[in-house]
């Protein structure tokens, strides 16, 4: 699902800031009723644990039931087995949060999708006048990437583990970045757009956008381990993150990156949740339980990311990939890449099926351990297809 990386160490770290290996060991808890196949879907789990990423967890819906499943360790330290229940950070996956409040806000009459940024923000991006909401939402705003100034400091890994910016200074670090498109004309991921829609949410609601995830999504859903941290650790049980650093490869030792502070990633994806509660949360937003049908339907009007990613869409805070299956449309969500993990959260076009997957390596995840994963999300997605 995710655009994979060259094998440069460089170019590895580029794509997470914002992918000894443990043997596979299953852990699959009790089905109820799940019409996919489980013994393919733990075959691949594992294949992707073997292929070299220490532990993986999955929840699978579909219209007969639900299917939890585990493989390999949470903690390499401990050598604790991963649970599928464990909680992971979902990185990008935080940007469909941020776009169902700011949608939401949308729908209360509070903001517009056409409104400028210069109307609610004034004074904070050089061309804000220019630059609306929806803009922002679908990456055409043409704002920089503040993540690309990051990726020049000389150990970007590490010090965006100690990263003490707050948003306005992840703007700021691109006010004056050249030659970028005009607003409106150009597709490009940009995690600054979520941070400056971050700010806009607590502008408008005059609350922290913590505190509007856990009263507008998180409570009324009843997730019980997602969270919008502001500290560094992750509470409760939970994969530990890992990447390999310094040119060393998996048959080292990774090196656990879980403490890591939220400050380089905020409204661009510092969410905490598990695979039970983001398979709850699009479902309530698919379902129409958090937005009227008018606005989930903005939401889904997708339009073409670059030629580099053929099959791939975008359209306010969801992808989706019409790549997964060979036939029965394209699936709808998103996925998420930080510095540890790696989480992807897909519904199928019809809407029946359901899976997310997290992973705990992000940068540093081998080929034929993303092809693996590929796999579990297309028997998840596609299993009559086989595709």
């Amino acid at each position: 699902m995710s655009h994979r990386r060259t094998a440069t160490a460089s170019a590895l770290v580029a794509a997470a800031l914002l992918v000894p290996a443990a043997a596979p060991a299953s852990a699959a808890a009790p089905a109820s009723g799940v019409g996919v196949d489980r013994g393919a879907l733990q075959q691949a789990l594992d294949a992707t644990v073997a292929a070299g990423v220490p532990g993986a967890v999955v929840e699978v819906r579909d219209g007969r039931g639900v299917w939890r499943g585990s493989s390999g360790v949470a903690d390499v330290g401990r050598g604790r087995a991963a649970h599928a229940g464990d909680r992971f950070r979902a990185g990008s996956v935080t940007k469909s949060f941020v776009a169902t409040i700011v949608l939401q806000l949308v729908a209360e009459g509070q903001i517009g999708l056409d409104d400028s940024v210069e109307q609610r923000l004034p004074g904070l991006l050089p061309d804000g006048d220019r630059v609306t909401v929806r803009q922002l939402l679908q990456h055409t705003s043409g704002l920089a990437n503040y993540t690309d100034v990051l990726l020049k400091k000389p150990d970007p890994v590490r010090d965006a583990q100690r990263a003490t910016y707050t948003p306005r200074e992840l703007i700021a670090l691109v006010a004056d970045a050249q030659n970028r498109p005009a607003p409106g004309t150009v597709w490009e991921y940009s995690n600054t757009n979520y941070v400056v829609l971050g700010l806009l949410v607590e502008q408008v609601t005059g609350r922290s956008l913590a505190r509007e995830i856990d009263h507008r999504i998180v409570r009324p859903l009843h997730l019980k381990g997602t969270s919008f941290p502001t500290t560094p650790r992750v509470a409760g049980p939970h994969l530990h993150g890992y990447e390999w650093l310094d040119g060393r490869g998996p048959g080292a030792a990774p090196t656990d990156l879980t403490v890591f502070s939220p400050a380089a990633y905020w409204a661009a994806g510092a969410l905490i949740s598990t695979a039970h509660d983001l398979n709850t949360f699009y479902e309530a937003l698919f379902d129409g339980r958090l937005l009227p049908s008018g606005l989930v339907k903005e939401m889904r009007d997708m339009h073409p990311m670059n030629p580099q990613r053929p099959g791939r869409f975008y359209g306010l805070g969801l992808e989706s990939n019409s790549n997964t299956c060979r036939s029965g449309g394209p699936v709808v969500g998103h996925t998420g890449e930080v510095v540890g993990y790696q989480t992807f959260s897909f519904t199928s076009a019809d809407g029946e099926r359901q899976v997310t997957l997290s992973v705990n390596t992000g940068l540093t995840m081998p080929d034929e351990a993303a092809a693996a994963a590929a796999k579990v999300l297309s028997t998840a997605l596609c299993p009559a297809l086989g595709a």
